[in-house]
């Protein structure tokens, strides 16, 4: 099995535990670290909306919480036509990925498009000094 396959497997799982009662449209993701290890998250919503937690977020919360800091690959997965990342994840993606990471976008049957993380957020928020160099 591919890396990606991991990783797609790992989201469509991770979609399946979605808590979406609000949109009802749930989201999975996985993330590939530089070590190898693979986190993955679900979107989790909550009433005072607009205060859930994307796929992506939860992903690399559990990837940081396991002492993850680099990101070389991701998976987004969703019931919908072409579900990337919102500017929100693109940042945080962008916080622990190279522009090089490849972010892939799937449907429930498979990838649909695949990005460089350059092209997803080519003009991210740096701090002051900051060198993140694709």
């Amino acid at each position: 099995m591919s890396r990606f396959d991991e990783l797609f497997e790992a989201a469509k799982k991770a979609r399946l535990n979605a808590h979406a009662p609000y949109s009802r449209f749930a989201v999975g993701a996985a993330v590939l670290t530089d070590d190898g290890r693979i986190f993955a998250g679900c979107n989790v919503e909550n009433a005072s909306f607009p205060e859930g937690w994307c796929a992506e977020t939860t992903a690399i919360g559990a990837m940081v919480a396991a002492g993850g800091r680099r990101i070389v690959e991701a998976v987004v997965t969703a019931d919908a036509a072409l579900c990337t990342p919102c500017g929100g994840c693109r940042q945080r993606l962008a916080e622990f990925a190279p522009g090089e990471a490849s972010v892939h976008v799937c449907d429930t049957g498979g990838l649909m498009k695949s990005f460089r993380m350059a092209d997803l957020l080519p003009a991210g928020f740096v701090l002051h000094g900051e060198d993140r160099k694709s």
